[in-house]
């Protein structure tokens, strides 16, 4: 080629392929001129020269093109279809497809004449994907090869056609041979598409050599049968196939994302950065594409990352990754499309103009002439960029990392090098992945700001997406110079299928929750949005031996008779029956549940929190509380079921809801909501789910995916209350009008009678109650009548009935106690009114157990000396919380922030946790009842460290866990050593009758409230929610009940657990068999006292009693100048008189509680839970000054230190409802 006399020439040489090259092998078939000046662009499947033939001066460029393809010989084409198969029979989970056939031979069945000294051809490795009705695909990897076939089998005609007969004179022609293209698949869930291939080509190669002692069935039966899946405990799975060959089985990529089959290192590396953003934005306006390859498992990978790479957004349009030719009028279709073909398609057809053609092999995009051809630089222009310079990064990676040389080496096993090579890429191709993520969050970042929750009751266009998502607001949000992309973007299926799949409840709901989860990340492109799950890179590696060969009686070898000359038609009966089926892992939640789990992405943030939260100790307590009503949310549904009321029980969750909030609880996930939304959605109230989102709102926090799919199924399919309100408000102006004219009548009233006689007045004010508000702080001063006639005489309601324990302790107290009484003075329902009754109950007719008998003895001495001149001054004074409002909550609400009690509920059964329990209005069903209660259950956290003998109390064993679900430990707050904390229990049975003795004490494992989720929920998955409501609970899973029974009771929460006592093995014990109610009372020490070593000092100002010198060294008079020192805030003082009459006693000191855990508790005993925040300031500026003098290390030898103050927090958060 020549541009003139003068021009340098250009030649142009070839090479002929050998004759006995084999059939089917690349090489050039096609050349051509190409002038660009006269519009003329490569043809399709052909590759351009970038090299100007035209080197003069003068002319238009010139380009060479040609055409690779592969060397075909005559043919005959049929279709496909179904030899043998196995397992025989369809799974009823797994059935066959019908199209598999097609798939395996996309191109068809072909009979074909090959020259007599042709190569041997290799098989070729195909993969495809199936899409189920349901949407489930199934991902086939599949090997092309050829065998002889018999002349016999073929007519006259055919053997004319085939070139296998003289056309003049039908003469054989006998330098021929005849071919016949078969296939070999396997079929599977997962796209282990590696392994896959390694196997098939095992089958083959055995097929074709020979003979062998097994048959080829035993090998096939071994691996569907005797290969496990992988799974954390075992991540790796070496299968010896035979003695030279072998596969690795390792477990997928732990990923939010979808699976799939998508390969992007091949995206990148037969497309190219520019050209791959190129197609998503082809793929983003839904656009029509063809990719072709010669190459068929490289259709079927990038298929897969094209529509992989627009998550969150799911491709709903055709898809078919290896289109068969018998489909190949899909590519006509007036739809969107996205269709993979063989490039030997284009021999036989030409494309439509529509469609944008991407040849896999040339890395080229053909496009309609017509139509403004696509660029990258469409996309927003900022995100674009940073895609396409993510991209050459990681495109210059994979150039270093898949050199020639190191790609074949993959090719060969080796176990040793495996990690590595497999990390790398596993590694690589989440990078390129996350570039995709990157990109898509930005794109629709703040998306669900703009979705439209259903407030109102549902009509025909509810579910239409223009009522589900403000679109202008969403597009007014976007920058001016991106409105045409974006406008594209929202008018496709993709878009207005994702929408629909956030507003309602989705199988994709767990992948979307973390789309969200990155669309929040401020600056995505400084954190990893796929990270690796490290948990499952385990070491641990199953070998899979080969099935045994037979051996003969003698114990020589058995001959080999198994050969083939064709691949064989299955045989069923030599195949290896399955001993047991093997358990393929499954999707889906928990049998039976109740409310959609905690997604991986969730536990997996809640983990990242609770590390986070765990170094900073006002952050600890909350994370710890948030995970508490967790669990009480996970409860929640056995409790509405086993409520009459069910809308009541609803009710009282709402105000827990509420009552976090006021708490400022830190929730570690969106369950508590998810919960409720879904339960007031299955009994029917979906105005309570309207409230409980715009709670959800208030507290900041915006519902994911999950949650607001839940909220809008809750109130789409729920029956709304009609919205013909006239009658009731009718009613209600009737009731104001009567209240007011009630109101207006009371001082004319007043006023009639204020002429009366004084006589008259005093006997009317006797007799009904006074029109004045009585707001009366203390009780102190008030003798028992005069306090009772201030009940019944005043309009107020009373939270601290702890006052009336003085006056009822006597029998004229308790004759006062009258239902009449105490309903006209509170002006309350008579629910209301049996709630006050059971406090009362609990307070006044809890007898002693066995146990406390002694010690309830002398403190009812103390009970009847309140006001003596030794206690007088040190004792504190019961208050007084009075209220106008008719609300009893909030009253209790008040009690329960600003609670102040005396030495008498210290040492009493008047505890905080009952006055706590009532925060909630529902009633648990037994409670009116709780006169006849004769179950009671005293429970307490406080463990000893057995590596310095210490105590450690439930705040300190708090402060002491960390934010590992896994693990059981707390450290010791003396010695830093880890222990397990326990969990005491004991049953006592109070009803008339019961046994002696009675249920041995409990102890069980005392988990964190992380834990125990955990705990709990993989119960729920396995044994589903039922368990929550029988008594076998109690047997098999006694750690997770007791501690649900201590959380819910430390918190104040309602529940029905105890009734599963009755139903346990534990009943036999107890005297009632009839269901009863039970009482749970929360010590803050130990059950169980050490009698070795010396009593705390609580107990021995609570006795009154001297006790003899050898017992203890700690007289009264020391108790008392202790606790002079406390009140005259000299609490050193007191901590040097404590240690130095340690000090004098002979031996080691006799102490399992610390200093300041001494003091604390003689100061409750003595002083009121109400001085516990001064105790704390007073003890720490004491301890700040002693360590001067006597030096911070031996005062914590002493164990004279204060608790931290991460322990601190955890006791103030958790507001001390422990009894000590």
């Amino acid at each position: 080629i020549s541009g003139g006399p003068a021009a340098h020439r250009t030649f142009l040489t070839y090479r002929r392929a050998h004759e006995s090259q084999a059939l089917h092998t690349l090489g050039v078939t096609d050349i051509s001129l190409l002038l660009p000046s006269k519009g003329e662009a490569a043809p399709h499947t052909f590759c351009r020269v970038d090299k100007n033939l035209n080197t003069g001066m003068w002319g238009p460029a010139l380009y060479l093109c040609y055409k690779r393809a592969v060397a075909k010989a005559n043919a005959l084409v049929y279709e496909a279809g179904l030899i043998s198969r196995y397992p025989e029979a369809d799974v009823e989970s797994f059935p066959l497809p019908e199209s598999v056939p097609m798939f395996c031979l996309p191109m068809g069945v072909t009979v074909e004449s090959w020259p007599l000294n042709t190569k041997y051809q290799l098989p070729v490795f195909s993969t495809f994907v199936l899409t189920s009705a349901s949407g489930d695909k199934v991902y086939g990897a599949a090997i092309q090869f050829y065998e002889s076939f018999p002349r016999e089998c073929l007519s006259e005609r055919q053997s004319v056609r085939l070139g296998l007969v003289s056309v003049v004179d039908r003469r054989p022609i006998t330098n021929r041979t005849l071919q016949v293209k078969k296939s070999v698949c396997v079929l599977s869930h997962w796209p282990f598409f590696t392994v896959f291939q390694k196997f098939l080509t095992f089958v083959y190669r055995y097929s074709i050599s020979g003979p062998h002692v097994l048959p080829l069935e035993k090998h096939i039966s071994s691996f569907m049968h005797n290969v496990p899946f992988p799974s954390p405990q075992r991540p790796r799975i070496l299968v010896q196939l035979s003695p030279y060959d072998n596969l690795l089985l390792c477990q997928p990529v732990s990923s939010p994302l979808p699976l799939s089959g998508a390969s992007f290192v091949k995206l990148l590396q037969n497309l190219g950065p520019e050209n791959a953003c190129v197609l998503l934005l082809a793929v983003l306006t839904e656009h029509k594409l063809l990719l072709h390859s010669l190459r068929p498992d490289v259709l079927t990978s990038v298929s897969e990352a094209l529509v992989s790479m627009t998550f969150p957004l799911h491709w709903n349009c055709p898809y078919i990754p290896l289109c068969p030719l018998r489909l190949a009028d899909v590519l006509c279709a007036p739809m969107p499309f996205i269709v993979g073909v063989h490039s030997s398609y284009f021999d036989l057809y030409d494309p439509p103009t529509d469609v944008v053609c991407v040849d896999l092999d040339t890395n080229t995009i053909f496009q309609a002439e017509d139509k403004k051809p696509l660029s990258w630089r469409s996309l927003p222009r900022k995100h674009g960029k940073v895609l396409v310079n993510s991209l050459t990064n990681l495109m210059k990676t994979l150039e270093k990392i898949y050199t020639p040389g190191q790609e074949e080496a993959t090719l060969e096993f080796l176990l040793t090098d495996y990690d590595l090579i497999y990390g790398r890429q596993k590694q690589l191709e989440l990078e390129i992945q996350e570039a995709f993520l990157r990109f898509m969050s930005c794109l629709l970042r703040g998306y669900r700001t703009y979705l439209l929750p259903i407030t109102q009751a549902p009509s025909e266009r509810t579910t239409d997406c223009s009522s589900l998502f403000n679109l202008q607001g969403f597009l007014k949000s976007r920058e001016r110079t991106q409105q045409k992309f974006y406008t594209q973007l929202t008018r496709t299926q993709m878009f207005t299928q994702f929408i629909e799949e956030c507003s309602f409840v989705s199988d994709r709901h767990a992948c979307l929750e973390f789309f969200d989860d990155c669309s929040d990340v401020e600056k995505p492109e400084e954190v990893r949005l796929i990270d690796l799950d490290e948990a499952h890179s385990g070491e641990h590696t199953v070998f899979i031996m080969p099935p045994e060969e037979p051996q003969e009686p003698d114990g020589s070898e058995c001959p080999a008779h198994y050969s083939y000359e064709t691949f064989p038609v299955l045989c069923m009966e030599l195949f290896d029956q399955p001993q047991d089926q093997l358990r393929v892992p499954t999707k889906g939640s928990a049998p039976s549940s109740p409310a959609p789990r905690r997604t991986k992405q969730e536990i997996k943030l809640a983990q990242k929190r609770a590390q986070k939260y765990s170094a900073v100790p006002d952050m600890w307590s909350k994370c710890l509380l948030g995970h508490c009503y967790g669990l009480w949310f996970i409860y929640l549904p056995t409790f509405v079921r086993a409520e009459g009321a069910k809308v009541r029980a609803l009710q009282t969750a709402y105000e827990v809801l509420k009552h976090m909030e006021t708490r400022k609880v830190v929730l570690p996930d969106e369950v508590c909501y998810r919960i409720l939304m879904q339960l007031c959605g299955q009994y029917g109230q979906p105005v309570l789910a309207v409230r409980v989102l715009l709670e959800m709102k208030k507290a900041g926090i915006t519902p994911n995916t999950i949650t607001y799919a839940y909220y809008n199924k809750a109130v789409l399919e729920s029956k709304w209350p009609s919205t013909n309100q006239g009658g009731r408000l009718r009613w209600a102006k009737l009731r104001n009008v009567l209240m007011a004219v009630a109101q207006f009548r009371q001082p004319i009233r007043q006023r009639q009678k204020s002429g009366s006689v004084d006589v008259t007045m005093d006997c009317n004010q006797q007799s009904r109650p006074q029109s004045s508000l009585i707001r009366q702080s203390s009780w102190s001063g008030l003798s028992e009548s005069s306090s009772h006639e201030s009940l019944t005489g005043s309009i107020m309601k009373s939270n601290s009935l702890n006052s009336m324990r003085a006056s009822t302790d006597t029998g004229e107290g308790a004759e006062h106690l009258r239902r009449s009484d105490w309903r006209h003075a509170f002006n309350i329902s008579p629910a209301h009114y049996m709630g006050i009754r059971l406090h009362l109950l609990r307070s006044l007719r809890r007898p002693p157990g066995p146990r406390h008998t002694a010690s309830r003895k002398a403190v009812d001495e103390n009970y009847n000396n309140v006001s003596s001149p030794s206690r007088g001054g040190l004792a504190g004074k019961l208050q007084q919380l009075l209220t106008p409002t008719h609300s009893l909550l909030k009253a209790k609400e008040r009690l329960y922030n600003a609670t102040s009690e005396s030495s008498l509920s210290v040492g009493s059964d008047i505890d905080l946790p009952d006055n706590t329990s009532l925060a909630f209005p529902l009633r648990k069903s037994w409670d009116s009842n709780q006169d006849r209660a004769g179950l009671e259950v005293l429970m307490s956290s406080c463990s000893l460290c057995r590596s310095c003998n210490s105590l450690v109390y439930d705040e300190e064993i708090m402060a002491g866990w960390t934010s590992d679900d896994s693990n059981l430990n707390s450290s010791c707050p003396f010695c830093s050593a880890t222990f397990v904390p326990f969990l005491n229990a004991e049953i006592c049975d109070l009803g008339p009758g019961s046994l002696p003795g009675g249920p041995p004490p409990v102890t069980v494992a005392y988990l964190s409230p992380l834990v125990l989720r955990k705990e709990l929920e993989s119960l729920l998955e396995n044994e589903g929610e039922t368990v929550l409501a029988q008594g076998q609970l109690l047997e098999n899973h006694s750690i997770i009940f007791w501690n649900l029974v201590w959380y819910f009771q430390r918190l104040g929460l309602p529940c029905n657990l105890l009734q599963l006592v009755r139903s346990s093995p534990l009943a036999n014990q107890l005297a009632q068999v009839t269901p009863s109610p039970g009482l749970v009372r929360l010590m803050w020490d130990t059950l169980s006292p050490d009698t070795n070593h010396w009593p705390p000092l609580y107990i021995i100002w609570r006795i009154h009693s001297k006790t003899p010198p050898h017992n203890h060294p700690f007289t009264l008079a020391f108790l008392e100048e202790v606790l002079r020192c406390v009140g005259m805030n000299e609490v050193h003082k007191g901590i040097t008189l404590f240690l130095d009459t340690v000090l004098k006693q002979p031996g080691p000191p006799k102490i399992q509680r610390s200093l300041y855990r001494e003091m604390l508790f003689l100061t409750l005993a003595a002083m009121g839970r109400d001085h516990v925040a001064a105790f704390d300031k007073k003890y720490k500026a004491a301890y700040q000054r002693l360590s001067g003098s006597l030096g911070r290390e031996e005062l914590r030898r002493k164990r004279a230190q204060p608790p931290s103050p991460k322990a601190v927090d955890c006791r103030r958060s958790f507001l001390i409802p422990l009894e000590c």
